[in-house]
């Protein structure tokens, strides 16, 4: 469960939940499978590793 950072939050980086959802999982896996993490995060979940580099501007979202 994201705790922090919100939802909310994570929409105002795009327009669309589907490709919100899409873009975290994709990095997830990356993190999952070894890449270097792009925030400095006790947190182990990639996921909500994944979520905290979105909201921090350090992953985009690309539009289709």
């Amino acid at each position: 469960m994201i705790v922090k950072p919100t939802t909310a939050e994570l929409l105002t980086k795009t327009d669309s939940k589907f490709r919100l959802v899409i873009a975290t999982a994709k990095r997830a896996r990356q993190i999952a499978n070894g890449s270097n993490t792009l925030v400095d995060s006790e947190e182990t979940s990639p996921v909500t590793l994944a979520a905290e580099e979105i909201a921090e501007g350090k992953v985009e979202i690309e539009k289709e």
